[in-house]
């Protein structure tokens, strides 16, 4: 049986009452001169099919010589993308990987057993006022996939699919979409993409995923005659025939697939299929073997690092 919690969702009003199955409002973090909007997880729901983490970054501008510096910190049980409309961000990891993440190509690191990894605004970036805007996604690997290997596979911007019609643009960023197959390889049926929609131009949903959401970046779409304004994320039930339609110039993440196996827990940077296992990574980052244990820094930012939280 697949797992996939709702709690109290959301009722919508109208004929999009038969459509929407959850409406999320992100939660917004100031992160010092840096605003961090999360839709997922949220009170009213965990996932949306595999994704169990989406954080919008920014916009933000950066005054010269300033930027982000995510001190390396660990990760299992999941996969994470960083996809950048605007800016660009430094990826050092455990695996020795150095690479920048620029806008619309894909950095995709599955953690496995366990990764660390620092994200930093680069040199050259801060010299001429950095920048940054994008979303930041985790994907829950499945149980057989949990504690394999870590690894990180890059995918350039020209690489990834797009599909292009009547007023709209779909880059396809993981999974499939629309008969498109991004070039990452992925763990479980899912899709994720970047649509841009002209005024008045419609966006069918497909209806083979079991799980199916979309996240309004900018602008507005109006589903079943509602309107939805950017900054929400509206969950859709499944194998309904959906179309969203721009109001007016709109930008969107469309996310899904199939559901997971079981339920997930989250801790901290931790997810993991059993309690059990995210406290033994938990003790391991708190002791610290870097040489000998099952964390290790990365190779070149391993003067520093993010303690484990308390609690």
């Amino acid at each position: 049986m697949s797992w996939n919690p709702c709690i109290e969702p959301h009722c919508p009003t109208g004929a999009a009452v038969d459509l929407i199955e959850t409406e999320i409002v992100p939660r917004a973090r100031d992160l010092g001169g840096f605003e961090v909007r999360r839709a997922l997880p949220s009170a009213k729901r965990q996932m949306v099919g595999p994704f169990i983490f989406f954080d919008q970054m920014g916009p933000a501008e950066f005054i010269t010589g300033q930027g982000i510096d995510v001190r390396p910190h660990p990760h299992i049980g999941l996969a994470t993308v960083s996809y950048l409309y605007r800016g660009s961000m430094h990826h050092r990891d455990s695996l020795g990987t150095s690479a920048e993440i620029l806008p619309g190509a894909v950095n995709w690191m599955v953690a496995g057993r366990g990764i660390t990894h620092s994200e930093r605004t680069g040199v050259a970036a801060r010299a001429k006022g950095a920048e940054l805007f994008g979303i930041q996604t985790w994907v829950a690997l499945p149980d057989w996939a949990e504690e394999g290997e870590a690894a990180f596979e890059h995918a350039p911007k020209e690489t990834l699919p797009m599909i292009e019609a009547e007023g709209k643009q779909v880059r396809v960023i993981l999974g499939s979409l629309y008969g498109a197959t991004a070039p990452v390889r992925t763990f479980t049926e899912m899709f994720y993409a970047d649509a841009v929609l002209e005024a008045g131009a419609s966006l069918p949903l497909p209806d083979d995923h079991e799980d199916r959401g979309a996240y309004i970046l900018s602008g507005a779409v109006e589903v079943a005659g509602t309107r939805f304004e950017a900054g929400r994320m509206l969950v859709f039930r499944p194998g309904d025939g959906i179309s969203l339609r721009a109001l007016e110039p709109s930008r969107l993440m469309l996310l899904g697939g199939a559901t997971m196996e079981g339920p997930r827990f989250i801790w901290w940077n931790f997810v993991a299929s059993s309690r059990e296992k995210i406290e033994a990574a938990k003790q391991a980052w708190r002791e610290g073997d870097w040489a000998h244990g099952r964390f290790s820094l990365p190779p070149d930012d391993a003067a520093e690092f993010i303690p484990a939280p308390e609690r």
